[in-house]
């Protein structure tokens, strides 16, 4: 809970004015100060400063639950609330769907069938509940201006025909969907900070941003104004705030980035040297998630969309709720389709590798 908004505490009023008068905005940036510093910054006594970790400690501790609590909250909301992607495989690997309340990474080379995934995604958080949706309002950030409504429309055509043929609901289901496309980091952020009212009022059940890497590569990791630190650290504590409070979806895209064999990353598929340059000149790249490893180890689900030997694999490289394994999909006209809702087993390197061509070592 260190995320949590000192706005959102109920904090006595004088406290929680002086806290953000002071820019002490989270629970981490009043609990991370020592006592003395925290009182040169609030130009007060020890006991204002006390009183204010006391409060903010209370407000912010998660409450204890036991394991049958939780197993009851999972049975009431249904798969402990997911957003079922109606990918059978998929689903079942990961225990239902697009977990609520966490962060869910899409991560893969250009073409792959990112976007496409998030369109179908967005379109079932839209659909009525008797349908399999959450019947709710999406909020989609679209960095890189793919978002395409006529496509949406034909993906929920031609994947739940007996609900679009009812006249006016293509137009009731595309109007659910806000669509957000800035332009900069600044645009972003701002974005975001009014997106809390937003997703509270209007009955927000899904959160897309496609993508995190275009708009992080458009700053060129430059520290904006007003910021203390990196933004990505900034935008990546925002949405996980705002996953946990709102307790909805929040689906992030991540692009690729090209690694070297020099750089000391190694795949398994990687040729021995006795095979000389015959099987190395297979392969053109190795790439890996853009964005780094903090971003990697925030992220709960990383769903790694690859592409070799003449098929496209859906892999589940990181989830509480499955070990590691792939799915080889197509993109129709209704969108992400399994060629097989059975898994296949991905162990050692192959979990971290992203690939585009080569042999298929998940066959093996």
């Amino acid at each position: 809970m260190a995320n949590m908004p000192v706005s959102e505490m109920r904090l006595p009023p004088h406290l929680a004015h002086l806290l953000a008068a002071r820019r002490l905005d989270t629970a981490k940036d009043v609990l991370s100060l020592p006592e003395v510093e925290l009182m040169a910054i609030l130009d007060a006594g020890l006991p204002t400063a006390r009183a204010a970790v006391a409060l903010v400690s209370e407000a912010a501790c998660p409450p204890c639950q036991t394991a049958l609590a939780l197993l009851e909250e999972r049975v009431r909301l249904g798969g402990g609330g997911r957003l079922a992607t109606t990918l059978c495989g998929l689903d079942e690997a990961l225990g239902g769907g697009i977990p609520m309340g966490k962060l869910t990474e899409v991560v893969g080379p250009s073409g792959i069938g990112k976007t496409q995934f998030c369109l179908k995604l967005a379109l079932l958080a839209a659909l009525p509940e008797y349908y399999g949706g959450l019947d709710g309002r999406v909020v989609y950030i679209d960095t890189e201006f793919k978002f395409s409504s006529r496509r949406m429309i034909e993906i929920g055509q031609k994947s739940f025909p007996q609900i679009f043929r009812q006249e006016g609901l293509a137009q009731k289901m595309a109007g659910r969907i806000l669509v957000i496309r800035p332009t900069t980091l600044a645009d972003f952020t701002k974005s975001l900070e009014e997106m809390k009212v937003t997703l509270l009022q209007h009955d927000v059940k899904l959160l897309i941003v496609d993508s995190m890497a275009a708009l992080m590569s458009l700053e060129n990791e430059k520290v904006t104004a007003g910021f203390s630190q990196h933004p990505l650290r900034w935008t990546l504590s925002f949405l996980k705030s705002i996953a946990e409070f709102s307790r909805i979806p929040v689906v992030v895209t991540n692009q690729v980035r090209s690694q070297s064999n020099d750089d000391g990353y190694h795949f398994s598929f990687e040729v021995d040297k006795k095979d000389g340059n015959k099987c190395a000149e297979k392969f053109d790249s190795h790439l890996v998630a853009a964005l780094g490893i903090q971003w990697a180890h925030a992220i709960t689900v990383r769903l790694v969309f690859e592409s070799h030997s003449g098929h496209r694999f859906i892999k589940v490289a990181k989830s509480p709720m499955s070990p590691a394994v792939a799915f080889p999909f197509v993109v129709e006209s209704s969108g992400i389709t399994l060629l097989s809702d059975e898994s296949i087993d991905v162990t050692g390197p192959e979990i971290t590798s992203i690939r585009c061509q080569g042999q298929n070592v998940l066959s093996r």
